[in-house]
């Protein structure tokens, strides 16, 4: 996908970041830079490090769970394991995001981008995956092909994307940087559903690009493993 959308290059919304974090500076880009310039080695080694290590322990689990839903699927949640949807990636480049299934099979959502979850498709199995994250594990994968970071922008799928391409202003910016399973938009903002929510998250991503570093992303890190155990803002 190629860029042809004009973005701001400063968030309308101003500083949103946690009060702990308003000192950090902030760089701003052109959606036109490859990357984020404010970015030094040793950041980039422990974001690629912490990256390859987490996916890597990541692993047995996501194997064992597979087994396990193998097994289930039939009675509790017929049709295949694994779930796979285009989504946007960086550099507005689409990648094949792959998650645990958790919803009835269908030949084609009707989902849009306006529309919130389909909730009468969520078999009970899967709104315990769900409810647990554990339908995100793999993530993972996508990580270990590169198309991914543990933290960043959180994709949203391809037709999704491309409605909040045309309708929200700073939307591009998030693409500078990798997409993430979780990111500070996630823990701030929550689930985005609708273009209105969407743009609120936006924002946030916009943040996380001019102003990532080890100590943000160790904070987003330390609230996402808070937020996955007490089990809140799952849809």
């Amino acid at each position: 996908m190629q860029s042809d959308y004009q973005i701001q290059t400063l968030s309308p919304m101003g500083t949103l970041l946690p009060g702990r974090f308003q000192s950090i500076k902030r760089f701003s880009y052109r959606i036109t830079d490859a990357e984020p310039t404010h970015w030094p080695l040793s950041f980039r080694l422990y974001k690629a490090a912490f990256d390859i290590l987490l996916s890597l322990l990541a692993i047995p689990a996501i194997v064992a769970i597979a087994l396990v839903l193998f097994l289930v699927n039939p009675l509790l949640n017929p049709g295949p394991v694994f779930f796979r949807q285009e989504r946007l990636g960086r550099h507005f480049q689409p990648f094949t995001m792959w998650k645990f299934r958790t919803m009835t099979v269908t030949s084609r959502s009707t989902r849009g981008a306006e529309d919130g979850v389909e909730q009468n498709r969520i078999t009970p199995l899967g709104r315990v995956l769900r409810k647990m994250r554990i339908d995100e594990l793999p993530n993972f994968f996508n990580v270990l092909r590169g198309e991914m970071s543990v933290i960043g922008p959180r994709p949203d799928s391809l037709p999704h994307a491309r409605t909040y391409l045309s309708g929200i202003p700073h939307y591009g910016y998030r693409t500078l940087v990798k997409p993430g399973i979780t990111g500070l938009a996630q823990i701030e903002a929550g689930y985005a559903e609708g273009t209105a929510a969407t743009a609120r998250k936006a924002h946030f991503d916009h943040l996380y690009v001019e102003a990532s570093c080890w100590r943000l992303d160790a904070w987003i890190a330390w609230r996402t493993a808070f937020v996955v155990l007490s089990g809140s803002g799952a849809k």
